[in-house]
């Protein structure tokens, strides 16, 4: 796992390029903190920074063919190299190194663009093709791994994370309005646009050629329900999906270095964990987070699963006081605002795998999209059942049954339950049926934006542009599925493996795999009928019964426990000099997002622990962390003079 960066075009002077790519290369060191490189030619410039997992000896970058004309600056893993080095072997490839950097260099020479349809991995690359004079640039499936792109003075520059491209001459930090209102709805933006106005982010599954001072871009690859296999029985679907699960883990556990694991006590995690210790003879390091608060800890079970693998485990503990101290340099990473503090516990979990002296980690993240595990699969359910019968007062009692951690629903009656969710008949074409309770609820936080902002929004709709982008087919899909879709390729890339995932473990130089997440098993799940995935009110129904036997009975049969962690008293608790800047009158007025009486009502109430619902917290982090946002980004970034290793 690594981090890139680099440009395209004619213009610099070799000794301005190096610096350029320096600086680029300097604010990324975090994602590769083991060796830096950079290649310079006339008009392409690639910088490089490694994390080294895989061919500890030879896999430095950016790595250049036998004959010259291709290089490669590449962020990620290949997990299927083996085979595919195989394979091209067979075909007369003669290979100079073990790595899955130089399989990608050959496979893109013999199969060009189309060699990405044969990876199994999570990666970003960009490759010179001197031939061609051309810049090929590509992201996994899934959007594992970030890439983004700007256009300078007539060039291309690109990146795994927006910091590198503000050291680009010319580049000014600005916040995109409509990007912000996405995020105070969807809780990110829509790709490829991203919180910085004039940077694009490369979406999951795309490619795209920089050539003759133009860029295009192409999807390869897309979630398809369209074909549900109605043949199989649940049993040979769950051996299927066994098999599926089993190898995905098997080929991530591949490394120079030792694999270790995340074992939060849910399901997912637990089940990855067991897989992998069978598969991990010399034993299996795992990590969890723990908090004091009954209401977010899992520790109990935790123990449990440490107690029937034999696991070496650690634990961090992350209560309010740790949120509110690393919120920061979370806005730091995560380069945009953000409406919980979920990936403040996780960027202290990554940095005790750090300490640890462990690279790279399992996580079990990416079986709720995938096997319907969410809470609101459940919910939409619930929403048709109580829309066949809008008068009823009983069936909306099923909705405390989901939430039970909510408190404040148990108070609810019917009436308000009903018209909350939002179960009127009318609504059951609306192609986003299954989120639209969450996205009126996030978006009641627009309330605190300022006068200013909503007239440059006008009548701009997020969730209309969000509808817009889904496939033709997606309205014949079951209505399950049409979920899945919406958090699979929307929130999952947007915010759960960015904002939550790639970010927060490559902060501390950590990569974190997903077996859930091979676009095999994806595939295959999403072939399976929507009645064995959710079956009634009972998540992940196929996946419990193909793993059953790999996990003790109380977590095999655990409810979903949603990961959460403490949000607006993390920081009224335990007050920080930041937060009451942030949300200072002057403050406000300068970056003029919010509106300032609003807002400063909402910072009293906090001071008082008044807060009782989602909209008030979420409202709180999202301003705390669009001014964080503001104060760290909107500056000039002045470019250093780092050196760099110049690999010819």
């Amino acid at each position: 796992m690594c981090g890139i960066a680099g440009y395209c075009g004619a213009g610099l002077h070799p000794q301005e390029a190096e610096r350029l790519l320096a600086a680029m290369s300097a604010t990324i060191a975090h994602r590769g903190p083991d060796e830096a490189g950079i290649h310079v030619t006339d008009d392409v410039g690639l910088a490089h920074r490694r994390l080294s997992i895989v061919d500890l000896a030879d896999g430095q970058q950016p790595m250049t063919s036998a004959d010259g004309q291709l290089r490669i600056t590449y962020n990620g893993e290949i997990f299927n190299h083996v085979e595919l080095r195989q394979d091209l072997e067979s075909r007369g490839h003669r290979f100079r190194t073990s790595s899955d950097t130089e399989v990608i260099l050959h496979l893109y020479e013999a199969f060009g663009p189309d060699c990405v349809a044969q990876l199994n991995g999570d990666f970003a690359f960009a490759i010179h093709d001197a031939r061609r004079k051309r810049l090929f640039l590509a992201r996994d499936r899934m959007g594992v791994r970030p890439l983004y792109h700007t256009w300078r003075q007539g060039r291309f520059h690109f990146a795994s994370e927006i910091k590198a491209l503000l050291t680009v001459p010319g580049m000014e930090a600005r916040l995109d309005p409509f990007a912000l209102d996405q995020i105070f709805t969807l809780w990110a933006p829509i790709p490829p646009r991203t919180a910085f106005e004039g940077v694009s982010e490369l979406p999951p599954a795309h490619w795209m050629i920089v050539e003759n001072g133009a860029a295009r871009t192409q999807r390869y690859w897309d979630l398809n329900f369209s074909d549900v296999r109605h043949d199989r029985t649940e049993a040979e679907l769950a051996e299927e999906t066994r098999a599926l699960l089993e190898d995905a883990t098997r080929i991530r556990l591949r490394a120079d270095v030792e694999v270790g694991t995340y074992l939060s006590g849910g399901l997912d995690s637990s089940i990855i964990a067991a897989l992998a210790k069978r598969m991990a003879p010399a034993g299996l390091t795992s990590f969890a987070v723990t908090f004091s608060d009954p209401a977010f800890d899992e520790s109990a079970f935790q123990n449990e699963m440490v107690r029937a693998l034999g696991t070496e485990h650690h634990t961090v503990d992350c209560d309010m006081d740790e949120i509110a101290t690393v919120f920061p340099q979370v806005i730091r990473h995560t380069e945009q605002p953000i409406l919980r503090t979920g990936p403040a516990p996780l960027y202290r979990l990554s940095g005790l795998v750090r300490s640890k002296g462990i690279k790279a980690v399992l996580s079990g993240e990416g079986a709720d999209e995938v096997f319907a595990g969410y809470d609101i699969f459940k919910e939409a359910r619930i929403r048709r059942f109580c829309a066949r019968q809008p008068g009823s007062q009983l069936r909306p009692h099923l909705f405390r049954r989901i939430y039970p951690y909510l408190s404040n629903l148990k108070r609810q009656t019917p009436d308000y339950l009903a018209a909350f969710f939002g179960v009127a008949s009318d609504d059951l074409n609306d192609p986003l049926f299954s989120h639209r309770p969450r996205m009126r609820s996030t978006a009641g936080t627009k309330l605190f934006f300022s006068d200013a902002l909503k007239t440059t929004l006008g009548d701009y709709d997020a969730a209309d542009e969000l509808a817009a982008t889904l496939p033709d087919a997606f309205s014949e899909w079951h209505p399950l599925h049409q979920a899945q879709y919406l958090e699979t390729r929307f929130l999952l890339p947007g915010y759960i493996l960015s904002s939550q995932g790639d970010r927060m473990a490559m902060a501390h130089g950590i990569e974190t795999r997903f077996p859930f997440l091979d676009h095999r098993l994806v595939m295959h799940a999403a072939q399976i009928p929507a009645s064995i995935k959710l079956r009634g009110l009972s998540e992940k129904h196929l996946l419990r019964e193909a793993m059953r036997d790999v996990v003790p009975p109380q977590i095999a049969d655990r409810p979903k426990q949603p990961y959460r962690a403490p949000e607006a008293s993390a920081f009224t608790d335990h007050a920080q000099a930041y937060v009451e800047e942030a949300f200072e009158k002057s403050t406000l007025e300068e970056n003029g997002n919010f509106h300032v009486e609003k807002t400063a009502r909402l910072y009293k109430k906090s001071r008082l622990n008044s807060f009782t619902g989602f909209r008030d917290n979420a409202a709180f982090v999202g301003i705390l962390s669009t001014q964080l946002w503001s104060q760290q980004f909107a500056r000039p970034v002045r470019i250093t003079d780092q050196p760099l290793a110049v690999r010819a």
